[in-house]
């Protein structure tokens, strides 16, 4: 029930947010609105203010907002051309459908700064306690188990988690001895580093160095930060998921990440649910990254996409002209196979992380 109610919640909000940055550029500019939707398909409710029928459909994975004059092959009566979006000049057209993908990525900066300018900036708690021990590693080998303190390494007292990386690096490999806090005892475990891939985020190696593996604690403590330190850790944090979105798009490409590592609509209902079990505020924040996400993903130039019609808009601007009705059409096509072959592949990865259990 919780993934129910949290893929409704994060889905409807980003879907809301997308369309509602198309509507508002379409009012500036003063082209008629014929529906706004969140949701495809069969209209489950639907009510008419001024000229716009506000709509929720069927389908929840997507919406749309629908302009007078959107389509090329569209008749507009003479009357209403002043209301038309195809009548507008090929920078407004541009503003309108950059308005989405842009908010969605202006949603992320809100809810980034709301949750640091309500909770604080969190910052990782450096101790020597021990929160997680690799399977098969020398640690475990030795005796080391989640929630130790490691007091001292060869006598030498460890305060902080640099104090024990550093105690390793120097022991040039040889044997090390542990003084360990756990419970009420002291004890000595002796343990052997060895050599071991040192990892980025997206899983390539990027060198090597001793370890005994095991890895700190998650605890964190929260500091309260003014209000243009948390819009500016907002814009931060925002910055960083559109760099490790985009860089995960091309270590996809070249193959670093497997394509099995990406997941839709079931898969985002699973997280979402976790979150939303851990706290609202973990929910937000993951809803600020899935924001950006959508975003950027929309701003690729693929046919269909939010980034495809930029893609035209752009070559209509250079060249004076737009493309003609029938290219535009063959690479609509193309981006409609795209991604519809993307979509079934991204659901049969959900089916099989589902009945998998991962």
């Amino acid at each position: 029930m919780n993934s129910i109610i949290s893929f409704i919640i994060v889905l409807g909000l980003l879907i809301f947010v997308h369309e509602f940055g198309h509507f508002l550029f379409a009012k500036l500019f003063k082209v008629k609105v014929l529906k706004f939707s969140l949701g495809f398909g069969p209209k489950l409710i639907g009510r008419t203010y001024g000229d716009t029928e506000y709509l929720v459909s069927a389908f929840p994975l997507g919406g749309y907002v629908k302009m007078l004059g959107e389509n090329p092959n569209e008749e507009v009566p003479e009357e209403e051309g002043q209301n038309s979006f195809s009548t507008r000049p090929v920078w407004q057209r541009f503003i309108i459908v950059a308005g989405g993908p842009s908010f969605n990525l202006l949603f992320s900066v809100v809810l980034f700064f709301l949750i640091f300018w309500i909770s604080g900036m969190p910052h990782p708690v450096d101790n020597a306690k021990v929160g997680g021990v690799s399977k098969e590693s020398p640690a475990e080998a030795a005796g080391l188990q989640q929630d130790d303190i490691i007091v001292a390494i060869n006598d030498q007292p460890t305060n902080t988690w640099d104090d024990i990386s550093e105690f390793i690096r120097k022991s040039g490999g040889d044997p090390v001895i542990f003084k360990v806090k756990r419970g009420d005892e002291i004890l000595e475990l002796t343990g052997q580093p060895e050599e071991q891939d040192i990892k980025n985020i997206f899983g390539e190696v990027v060198g090597q160095r001793l370890m005994i593996g095991i890895s700190r604690t998650d605890e964190v403590r929260y500091e309260k930060i003014s209000f243009i330190s948390a819009l500016g850790a907002g814009f931060q944090q925002t910055w960083t998921f559109i760099y490790l979105t985009i860089m995960a798009v091309v270590k996809i490409i070249q193959k670093v990440v497997p394509a099995s590592e990406i997941g839709g609509p079931i898969y985002i209902a699973q997280i979402a649910g976790k979150q939303l079990e851990a706290g609202w505020l973990n929910l937000f924040y993951f809803m600020g990254l899935l924001s950006v996400n959508l975003g950027i993903l929309n701003l690729f130039p693929i046919p269909i996409l939010d980034g495809g019609h930029l893609f035209f808009y752009t070559l209509e601007g250079i060249r004076r002209k737009p493309l003609s009705l029938r290219a535009q059409e063959i690479c609509q096509q193309i981006g409609l196979f795209l991604l519809g072959s993307l979509m079934l592949f991204i659901f049969y990865n959900d089916l099989v992380r589902l009945f998998s259990g991962g």
